[in-house]
């Protein structure tokens, strides 16, 4: 698909209403804006994830490897979601990106893989330790909050798509695992929930 951007702004947005894919113009609280705003936003912050990885110095270990291929694809798939969305319901055009199942079964599977030389929780996890962990739990909840608007928008309208639905539920999942095993790889410290809080030295 030939994409050219020449233009950046176009001053039809100054009323307060946007257009979907097809033109047709809905205003800018509406859910499906919101949905796909909110899919920008994670994309934002696995933008910010994927430089913090190509930044790293590759010493020949999964961590730099595996997260650009699944950061790169991610990224892509978040693009073709907020496409998805911003489509109105029973629209489709030729070349319209889809999500199937074969995409959630690679979340999994790469969860599954991760997930396997992770040592089992004591308690729960707390965000930071490092830059990879505390970026991921921001994804993470980013991704969390699109769940929300998504089923808002799905109670509201009825049209967005099953497996987006359940994509979203699986990325956060992927996101929660992701967190704790780029720790593991980067040597970053995890943070964990105490209680009772126990006392600190100062």
């Amino acid at each position: 698909m030939a994409i050219k951007l020449t233009r950046i702004y176009t001053r039809t947005g100054d009323d307060g209403f946007t257009a979907l894919v097809g033109g047709c113009r809905v205003s800018k609280t509406d859910l499906h804006v919101e949905a796909y705003g909110t899919v920008d936003e994670l994309n934002s912050v696995l933008g910010i994830l994927r430089t913090l990885i190509d930044q790293l110095e590759d010493t020949g270990g999964r961590l730099v490897r595996d997260s650009r291929e699944d950061l790169h694809r991610l990224q892509n798939r978040l693009f073709d979601i907020g496409s998805i969305l911003a489509t109105p319901g029973g629209s489709h055009y030729e070349g319209m990106p889809r999500v199937d199942e074969e995409d959630i079964a690679w979340l999994e599977r790469r969860i599954d893989a991760m997930n396997a030389e992770l040592k089992p929780l004591d308690s729960f996890a707390l965000p930071g330790g490092g830059m990879l962990n505390a970026h991921a739990h921001l994804a993470r909840t980013v991704c969390r909050r699109l769940e929300r608007v998504l089923w808002r928008a799905q109670e509201t309208a009825h049209d967005v798509p099953a497996a987006v639905l359940r994509f979203a539920n699986r990325l956060s999942d992927y996101l929660f695992v992701y967190a704790r095993w780029a720790a593991l790889c980067g040597g970053e410290q995890e943070y964990l929930w105490e209680h009772p809080l126990k006392a600190r030295e100062r």
